[in-house]
């Protein structure tokens, strides 16, 4: 029996990456500004800095700071680094608010929290993409998958 991790892993591995229009791409990057400068955290850039467990992520989070590594930043839907510096912060912030864990039921968590907030399916899809399917891809593997987005 296939289980549900490895099911999502293989929807992400095993299908093709989709073109996102350049309106879906705007629309996205204006959703990410506006909702990363509504964090209540002073977020900073570190080429080094990872959180290997939600606890130290929560810890500094409780005292107002947040440290995204440069690891994840690039993606080939964002016009510069800075809105996947957004996306992870914006991202790592849900994780708080949920209590969720690294874990796929953490992801999941905090995608919903995400995509509550979302008003375009499109965007939805990507963040659906990008927090779930990719973040199960890189449990199942043990390391980070092919950066793509995709609509299986």
């Amino acid at each position: 029996m296939t289980s549900r991790l490895e099911t999502l892993a293989k929807l992400y591995l095993q299908s093709q990456p989709v073109d996102i229009s350049e309106e879906t791409k705007n629309e996205l990057c204006d959703w990410l500004m506006s909702e990363f400068q509504q964090l209540p955290l002073n977020v900073q850039f570190s080429d080094y800095m990872r959180y290997e467990t939600v606890v130290e992520m929560f810890a500094d989070i409780e005292q107002g700071h947040l440290w995204e590594s440069a690891e994840s930043y690039d993606s080939a839907i964002y016009p510069s680094p800075f809105y996947g510096f957004a996306f992870l912060a914006i991202h790592d912030y849900d994780h708080y608010q949920t209590g969720g864990d690294f874990n796929l039921a953490g992801e999941i968590k905090a995608y919903q929290a995400t995509a509550h907030r979302v008003k375009s399916l499109e965007i939805q899809k990507i963040l659906y993409s990008e927090i779930v399917l990719k973040s199960a891809a890189y449990i199942y593997l043990g390391h980070a998958p092919e950066q793509k987005i995709v609509f299986p």
